[in-house]
């Protein structure tokens, strides 16, 4: 009703850039740490028969599987620890840095 009383009306449906922005580098962050554990734990744990260089099931091998688990349990570990770290070293070095101004 803002309108009718001179006022601009706001679209409802009005997307804010920033958002999408931060979204899309969301979605890229997130995609680049799929493919990261694809590529290590893919080259790790599956291997072609070697003297075909063809994969001999259609289905993962039971040590496959377990070793996809493992991998991918490591690597999201070490990718909390190392955000973790990293929180840390940007505390300390916000800390430091505004003492010395």
């Amino acid at each position: 009703m803002s309108f009718i009383f001179g006022g601009k009306q706001q679209n409802p449906n009005a997307v804010d850039p920033a958002k999408i922005e931060m979204a899309v580098a969301e979605l890229d962050m997130i995609t680049d740490v799929f493919n990261r554990l694809v590529s290590s734990c893919y080259s790790k744990c599956i291997q072609p028969n070697p003297m075909s260089h063809r994969y001999v099931e259609g289905d993962l091998l039971k040590g496959e599987g377990v070793c996809i688990d493992r991998c991918s349990a490591k690597f999201f570990e070490v990718n909390k620890l190392v955000g973790e770290r990293m929180q840390t070293m940007g505390g300390a070095a916000q800390a430091g840095g505004s003492f010395g101004h």
